[in-house]
């Protein structure tokens, strides 16, 4: 979701969207998200409602191109984990799905850089210019991913038993119940005790957090502080 708020200053730099906008609607709530403070998912309601204010209107193929510049720029920034682990999939010759509560043109560009074998992501709706009309369908919820899911294990025959499954937010909590082979990265506090207080998933998921260059597989059960 880093890539996100990085597109977010991107479009701010192609003029898209008034800096302004950033210091009266946005910054506060990233800043507590950030600080490990504030929600994470009202964080991207009010995300979302920004960029659905600004880009309406706006050619699709343009915020596309600005996307790009994110991506190349910015495309390799994620945690060494998660790199290793798509690594490991697609030697595997495993099938690579990103599924992501960010902006469907954002995720498409990171599923194109990793090769992924297919995506989903919160979609901006277009008119037949191509333009943004300011409606969306969203992708951080769990219903909403979980529906999305389930389309893409009919469309791929998917075992779920011997499948992986990444998460860190509550939105993914429905995700890796259903799979063989749950782990939760950096989870946040919720989807922590959300798999803790669920006997079945507690007692497969893995959990994983990496902080620096050090990677740490913990007890779901570990003791917060």
């Amino acid at each position: 979701m880093q890539k996100y708020s990085e597109h977010f200053q991107k479009l701010i730099t192609f003029e898209v969207i008034d800096p302004e906008v950033w210091y009266t609607k946005v910054k506060r709530v990233y800043l507590e998200w950030e600080k490990r403070y504030g929600d994470f998912e009202e964080y991207l309601e009010i995300l979302a409602g920004v960029y659905l204010d600004e880009l309406k209107g706006f050619d699709k193929s343009y915020i596309e191109y600005i996307a790009d510049h994110v991506i190349k720029s910015n495309g390799d920034m994620i945690y060494k984990y998660s790199r290793n682990q798509i690594e490991y999939h697609k030697k595997q010759n495993h099938k690579v799905f990103f599924i992501s509560g960010s902006p469907d043109f954002l995720v498409s560009k990171m599923a194109e850089k990793y090769k992924a074998t297919d995506f989903r992501g919160s979609i901006y709706k277009v008119d037949s210019q191509n333009r943004f009309t300011g409606e969306i369908v969203k992708m951080w919820d769990s219903e909403s991913k979980q529906r999305e899911l389930n389309n893409l294990i009919k469309v791929y025959d998917v075992d779920l038993e011997n499948s992986y499954a990444y998460g860190d937010t509550t939105g993914d909590f429905s995700m890796l119940k259903m799979i063989g082979n749950p782990v939760a990265i950096n989870p946040n506090i919720d989807l922590l005790l959300s798999i803790r207080e669920d006997e079945e998933l507690s007692k497969k998921a893995t959990i994983i957090v990496e902080r620096k260059n050090v990677i740490y597989k913990l007890d779901p059960n570990i003791e917060l502080l």
